[in-house]
């Protein structure tokens, strides 16, 4: 996700720096963008001049030190509030106080991520969807201290990048997570119940005007990441049973299976 973010700021003209666990893990995630780009370019989508430019804005940078001048960062890694608490604390130590931080989480609590920083009012949610070059939708999300013009100031950033920002409250699963919980867990019940497989679902919901099934959209998104969505709408709720997770989901998490960037989830991907 965090190279689909960049893409999206590199396609923008932005200058974009990346800190990854590893030089090699940023590589390979360069390599698939290429690849990404490189289609494009045959299917006459994009010039070949635009892609190479978009590759040589984005760069690797091995700490987030580094990330001092930047005017924002967004942060894309593990769904783990202590995680992503210690990363924001780290970064509000070594970014400019002018800098916005960022969370692209997908359902964690931005009041809570901001509560490690100095300066919380600077931190809020920039949640893109998957894949984030070709959604246009971004939640934009305001913790409890955030400042309404750095959201506002975020907003025009976005528009500028064709994207179609909306400003929401930090509530549990924030906007889409939300309204999609029933969307996934209802899918999940029709299946275990026997009233129907995972490609009947995903039939009936792409003939009913969905771009995509639930399970075949929860195989681009990683069965992982839907699934702690999930838990965090269903435990930031208050355990109601509405949105309960179900256990088939977690079954799959549990064994690997989950989606295509592991080759096989609800469907197979292997080669």
């Amino acid at each position: 996700m965090g190279i689909g973010i960049a893409e999206v700021f590199a396609a923008g003209g932005q200058d974009v720096k990346v800190v990854e666990i590893s030089e090699q893990v940023f590589q390979n995630a360069m390599s698939g963008l290429k690849k990404r780009l490189q289609k494009r370019v045959e299917r006459g989508k994009i010039r070949q001049e635009f892609a190479e430019k978009v590759l040589k804005r984005v760069r690797y940078v091995p700490d987030i030190r580094e990330l001092v001048d930047a005017d924002l960062v967004i942060e894309a890694i593990v769904e783990k509030l202590d995680v992503k608490q210690n990363i924001f604390h780290e970064l509000a130590e070594v970014t400019s106080p002018n800098t916005i931080l960022a969370s692209n989480t997908s359902s964690l609590s931005i009041t809570s991520i901001a509560s490690a920083a100095r300066h919380p009012e600077r931190v809020m949610g920039i949640h893109f969807f998957n894949p984030a070059s070709r959604m246009q939708l971004v939640e934009v999300v305001l913790g409890a201290e955030t400042a309404p013009s750095l959201a506002e100031q975020v907003k025009r950033w976005l528009k500028e990048l064709d994207k179609e920002p909306v400003i929401v409250k930090d509530t549990p699963g924030f906007l889409v997570n939300r309204i999609a919980r029933p969307f996934h867990l209802e899918a999940y019940r029709y299946v275990q119940d026997q009233i129907a497989s995972k490609e009947q679902v995903d039939r009936i919901m792409r003939t009913a005007g969905f771009r995509m099934g639930p399970f075949e959209l929860q195989d681009l998104i990683g069965i992982d990441i839907n699934f702690a969505a999930s838990v965090s709408v269903f435990e930031g709720n208050f355990y109601d049973a509405r949105y309960r997770p179900h256990p088939l989901q977690r079954q799959m998490v549990e064994q690997g299976a989950i989606g295509r960037k592991a080759g096989r989830g609800h469907y197979s991907y292997e080669k």
